[in-house]
């Protein structure tokens, strides 16, 4: 059973940063292409970022880049994504998810003063 569970949410000021991980089960971890999404309130999903399986290649959104770090560590089964510089309109529920597959529970990030 894929499990996948989000954490590292909060609240922060503009400018400030966090640390997103996802802990992963029920899957060969190593095997996927994973990505974070984030879902801001009253709009669609957006995709931010993915990582190939071996972490290598990653990607971002434009709107992110120079400013997220995505990683994994394969070892512990685990992805993350480091939000630096972050901005109100980063404002939105982060959710992790292999590709393909199905997201999980998303953890909460709120920029504000």
């Amino acid at each position: 059973q894929v499990q996948l569970v989000e954490s590292g949410g909060g609240l922060v000021q503009p400018g400030g940063s966090l640390r997103l991980s996802c802990a992963a089960s029920g899957f060969t971890f190593s095997r996927y292409v994973m990505y974070w999404v984030r879902q801001a309130p009253g709009k669609g999903p957006e995709w931010v970022s993915d990582i190939n399986s071996g972490g290598g290649s990653t990607y971002y959104v434009d709107s992110v880049k120079g400013r997220f770090t995505i990683s994994r560590d394969n070892a512990k089964n685990t992805l993350y994504l480091q939000m630096n510089s972050l901005k109100p309109e980063d404002t939105a529920v982060y959710y992790c998810a292999p590709a393909p597959g199905s997201w999980g529970q998303g953890t909460q990030v709120t920029v504000s003063s």
